[in-house]
C-alpha cells in the first residue's frame, strides 16, 4: 500500500531514485500513467518510474494540449500517480509556467507533491505538441536562465532539458541549444520530435549526457523498441500516452455499446471484474490496516473526594 508505506522511500527522495535508475546501463522504460490507477497497473507489470504527460493530463481533464492547464493542476496528477504507486514519477513541465521565478514555484511545487523529475521545453506559448507542426522556439538563452532557475530550486528534482529545434532549427540547432541547457545545470536532454534512426543516433553521438527518446504513436518518430533506443545511446524512453489512448478507445466501444445496446451485457469481457479491480488497488490490504488500527480510548478521570 505505498499510499501509506513509508518503506517505499527508505532508499532515499524520489529524485535520488529516479537518478540512479537513469545511470544505470540498460535502458530505464518509462510508461505514461495518467492517474493513480494506471499508476498501480504500471507498477504491477514491473515498470520502475512513470512518466506525466502534458498531453494526458490535459486530455483527461477533456482540454487540447497547448499549456492551458496550471501548475496546481498537475500537482494534482503528481500527488495521486506517486502516491498510487510509491515510484518515482517524470513530470511534463511544459514551458515552466512562466519566466525563472515561476520555474522555481514550478520546481518546489512539484517536488512537495511528489515529483522525482521534470522536462522544460524551449517552446512559446502556446505550446503545442511536440509532433506537431510551426513550434516557435524561445530564444537560447530564456531557456538557459529556466534550466538554472530549475536547479537552483530544486532539491533533488532530476532536471531533463527538451528541445524541439529540429524541426525548425536542425540537428545543428538542436545539438547547439542541448549543450547550452547542459551548461546551464541540465542532468539530461531530450531531443523531441527526431525522426529517423539517423537522427537518434548523430544526436547522441554529439551530446555527452543521459539522453530521453520519446515514443509517443501517431507521431513524427517511427516505432522503436526501448533495446534499439539503447542501441542509438538513449537512457531512457517514454510512452507518454499510450495508456490514455488505449483507455479513451475502450471507453468509446463502451459507450457506443450502452448507447446501441441499453446494457453493458457485449462489453463484458472487456471489462476488469470487480475481484481484479480490488486486487489492482489493494482494497483489502485497506481493509486489514483499517481492522488494525487501535481504538482510542479517553482516559478516564480519577473520581473526586
Amino acid at each position: 500500500m505505498p499510499f501509506f508505506a513509508g518503506e517505499e522511500n527508505a532508499a532515499g527522495s524520489a529524485g535520488l531514485r529516479f537518478r540512479r535508475l537513469a545511470e544505470r546501463p540498460d535502458i530505464l522504460g518509462i510508461p505514461g500513467a495518467h492517474n493513480g490507477l494506471a499508476a498501480h497497473q504500471a507498477r504491477d507489470a514491473g515498470f520502475e518510474a512513470l512518466y506525466l504527460s502534458g498531453a494526458a493530463m490535459s486530455a483527461s481533464m477533456g482540454l487540447p494540449d497547448l499549456g492551458i492547464i496550471t501548475v496546481d493542476d498537475v500537482c494534482f496528477f503528481i500527488r495521486q500517480v506517486s502516491r498510487s504507486s510509491g515510484l518515482p514519477v517524470l513530470v511534463d513541465g511544459d514551458t515552466g509556467y512562466g519566466e525563472a521565478l515561476n520555474v522555481m514555484n514550478m520546481v518546489r511545487a512539484f517536488e512537495d507533491a511528489g515529483a522525482a523529475a521534470v522536462h522544460i521545453e524551449d517552446q512559446l506559448l502556446p505550446k503545442k505538441c511536440g509532433h506537431l507542426n510551426d513550434k516557435k522556439l524561445a530564444s537560447v538563452d530564456e531557456i538557459a536562465a529556466k534550466v538554472a532557475a530549475a536547479r537552483r530550486a530544486r532539491r533533488h528534482l532530476y532536471i531533463i532539458a527538451r528541445t524541439d529545434a529540429a524541426a525548425s532549427e536542425g540537428l545543428n540547432g538542436a545539438v547547439a541549444r542541448a549543450r547550452a541547457y547542459l551548461a546551464a545545470g541540465a542532468d539530461a536532454i531530450f531531443p523531441e520530435a527526431l525522426t529517423d534512426e539517423s537522427m537518434f543516433r548523430e544526436f547522441a553521438s554529439r551530446i555527452d549526457a543521459p539522453l530521453l527518446a520519446n515514443m509517443t504513436e501517431f507521431g513524427r518518430t517511427p516505432f522503436f523498441t526501448a533495446q534499439e533506443f539503447q542501441d542509438m545511446g538513449y537512457a531512457m524512453v517514454i510512452w507518454p500516452v499510450s495508456a490514455l489512448r488505449v483507455a479513451a478507445k475502450a471507453q468509446e466501444n463502451l459507450y457506443a455499446a450502452i448507447a446501441q445496446d441499453g446494457s453493458t451485457r457485449s462489453m463484458l469481457d472487456a471489462m476488469q471484474t470487480r475481484a481484479e479491480l480490488y486486487a489492482t488497488i489493494g482494497y483489502h490490504d485497506y481493509e486489514a490496516l483499517d481492522a488494525s488500527i487501535v481504538a482510542t480510548i479517553v482516559p478516564q478521570m480519577p473520581e473526586r473526594k
